[in-house]
């Protein structure tokens, strides 16, 4: 933006002479030490300012190989990861809304594409990217609703390496580890760049006996993605994912069994697997005069498939087969205008088909797909989203901006079937749901001093309502009679900046108005519910500083130190339930708190210590445990602190030694909790290795 000032004139000057001095004021959003920690204030078609956004640079840390999150979000605030050992489920949750089993209730997105099994009847995580595929981890509170979905929580967004658009002809590497447990992890990478096309191709392949008996797990997955920029202004893409993932499902113990031996299994025969495909084309335009133009249709195909036997003394199994067929449209523009101004706008559609079938076999060990014995459910189930959204941030005297937000939802769920469980007597189900939610969202923020800024977010959410809401396969209970869909009003003011070299902060305060929280609750023998124990209020704090003690020196070296923390009061205001009121929602800790050292130099080495400490948590709404004596599920998950050291050296100019320690000193903990038990987080693991370049 240039600013123009008219000098005084002077005696000397000729009458009628004006000597005008321009000064060129650099936007914020364009200092490269702020976009190291937060978002472009419009990021391509995306409005980001005013909303508390968060970024790890993967480049900027030793490569992460784990596939469960704890170091992958290590520098992510208050982002809760509830580990399990094998790679076929991911378990996110934030601030206490929901519950981390499968993170249902935060937006999961690759490269702004939902990445859940089904984004409104079904949203689950069992597939994430590899860690090695990235180039950075986004997280961006209370807006989400409006930029990507409609979920209360933040958007966790995913984004993938791309070639650089000015490099070599043909690059690659391929990377070799070993580890604890029979661990082999493999990744290997092409990419180039030929005149206006450009390419990557990746493949990585990782298997382990893992800890537990029965938690051998392999898991492969490949990318390739072909770009085409005619012009420096245009970008047209095709990009296509496979992956899949077989694990041992070694069950879940209780406390007493926990303590005795973690690394038993309940069920020894159980097994999952999951596949998944995905094709996308997408297309990038800078059309002048302020226009940008973001384009994307995606079509994926997800199987679920279980095997799952009571325990080792069962004669039967449960063959159960789900399958989630989506597609999708996401088209965006944004008009950049005035001084500073941008106007945002956009129609996203999605439609899934979920056909989910169960078994009663007495095949101890069917394979993937195998449709024997007797069928026990068969459900046709089809949801549709469909959205229209626009956002403006105006830019207004004395560094002042506000931005305006509207978003307008439009679901329907139909669920058709034609088997039932036998221990049911209640009529097939056959239902269709349909509603209209719109959503609105205010931001005001202000720049001042060097480099600093405030922002104040209101923003509506909502959670989709799914297929066991609407019709559960498993209960008595007749359609109808499903729990509210949860609603949310979210705020959160904070300021944030980079007022001196290398050192970025960011703290703000929040608070989440949940209505209608549900939770799943077993009614007896037959049934399991979901119902709503009521309405909660979150609130808290949330602050992170990050320091390099080698910024000054304007070089390559890098010692750099974060903390991030972030702590919650969580508690139920309203219930149907009078004893409810004043309680702790479950998975709703008191603080969590990241942090850790990085030492690199770009090229040469990077090596870092990193932990993470969660307070105790309720793992139900009641605040009440589970059984007793040897089958005990305490109320509360234990606190528990978990360390990670890794690091990298190049020793030659194209070989890099890799080497690392998970959990580095042997915490035993847990956080994954379910009314029917616990599953154990992964004690210390050792691993190492060499990755080959040309």
């Amino acid at each position: 933006m240039i600013g123009l000032a008219a000098a005084p004139v002077a005696a000397q000057e000729p009458r009628g002479t004006i000597i005008v001095e321009g000064f060129r004021v650099e936007p914020q959003e364009d200092k490269p030490a702020k976009l190291d920690h937060i978002l472009p204030e419009v990021d391509g078609t995306k409005v980001t300012v005013t909303k508390k956004t968060s970024v790890t640079k993967l480049e900027q840390q030793p490569p992460v190989i784990e596939t469960q999150g704890r170091e992958l979000f290590a520098r992510t605030p208050g982002l809760l990861v509830s580990e399990q050992q094998t790679p076929t489920q991911f378990n996110l949750s934030y601030r206490g809304i929901g519950n981390p089993q499968e993170a249902e209730y935060v937006l999961v997105l690759q490269d702004g594409i939902p990445i859940q099994s089904d984004w409104i009847g079904f949203p689950t995580l069992y597939y994430v990217p590899l860690p090695q595929s990235l180039s950075e981890v986004q997280l961006i509170r209370g807006g989400s609703s409006l930029l990507y979905g409609p979920e209360p929580t933040p958007a966790v967004n995913l984004v993938s390496k791309r070639p650089d658009p000015r490099g070599p002809a043909l690059t690659g590497s391929t990377q070799h580890l070993v580890g604890s447990d029979g661990l082999y992890s493999t990744f290997n990478v092409l990419e180039g760049v030929s005149g206006e096309v450009e390419y990557r191709g990746s493949l990585g392949y990782t298997k382990s006996d893992g800890q537990r008996q029965n938690s051998a797990s392999h898991l492969l997955q490949g990318d390739l993605y072909f770009g085409y920029r005619p012009t420096d202004h245009a970008l047209w893409y095709l990009r296509v994912q496979g992956h899949s993932a077989e694990a041992g499902n070694p069950g879940r113990i209780s406390y007493p069994q926990f303590l005795a031996d973690q690394n038993f299994a309940p069920t020894p025969v159980n097994r999952d697997w999951v596949r998944r495909g995905a094709i996308i084309l997408g297309n990038e335009l800078e059309l002048g005069d302020g226009w940008r133009f973001e384009g994307k249709a995606w079509a994926s195909d997800l199987q679920l498939y279980t095997r799952a036997a009571r325990d080792a003394a069962a004669t039967t199994t449960t063959l159960q087969d789900e399958r989630f067929r989506n597609q999708g449209l996401d088209l965006r523009a944004r008009k950049r205008w005035g001084r500073g101004n941008a106007f945002t706008f956009g129609v996203t559609g999605t439609h899934s088909s979920a056909p989910f079938l169960q078994f009663t076999s007495t095949s101890l060990t069917a394979d993937r797909g195998e449709h024997s014995g007797t069928p026990r459910l068969d459900q046709d189930r089809e949801s549709w989203l469909g959205a229209i959204f626009a956002e403006n941030v105006f830019r207004l005297p004395h560094r002042f901006h506000v931005v305006l937000s509207g978003r307008l939802d439009v679901e329907k769920l139909r669920v058709r079937e034609t088997v039932r469980p036998p221990n049911l007597t209640r009529p097939l189900s056959n239902v269709e749901v349909s509603r209209t939610v719109p959503l609105l969202g205010i931001g005001i923020g202000n720049d001042f001093g060097k480099d600093n800024e405030t922002y104040l977010s209101i923003t509506q959410g909502y959670r989709p309502l799914r297929y066991f809401d609407v019709a559960s396969p498993f209960s008595n209970l007749q359609p109808g009679n499903e729990a509210d869909a949860p609603e949310s009003t979210s705020y959160e003011a904070g300021l944030h900046g980079t007022p001196l070299p290398g050192l970025f902060y960011d703290v703000s305060l929040f608070q989440v108005n949940f209505r209608n929280r549900i939770e799943s609750r077993r009614l007896n023998a037959t049934d399991v519910i979901n119902v709503n124990t009521g309405d909660t209020r979150h609130r808290g704090f949330e602050g992170e500083v990050s320091y390099d003690f080698l910024a000054a020196r304007d070089g390559a070296e890098h010692l750099t130190a974060f903390l991030n923390l972030a702590l919650l009061d969580a508690k139920f205001v309203a219930s149907d339930n009078p004893a409810q009121i004043g309680k702790r929602p479950a998975f709703a800790p008191r603080s969590i708190v990241k942090g850790g050292i990085t030492w690199r130099e770009t090229g040469k080495y990077s090596v870092s210590l990193t932990g993470l400490s969660v307070s105790s948590q309720f793992f139900q709404d009641s605040n009440l445990p589970v059984g007793s004596g040897a089958s005990l599920v305490p109320a509360k998950v234990p606190a528990y602190q978990v360390f990670d050291l890794a690091g990298e050296w190049t020793v030659l100019p194209h070989v890099r030694l890799q080497a690392g320690v998970q959990n580095l000193f042997n915490e035993k903990y847990y956080a994954r909790v379910f009314q029917t038990g616990l599953e154990p987080g992964r004690r210390r693991a050792v691993y190492g290795g060499v990755t080959f370049g040309f």
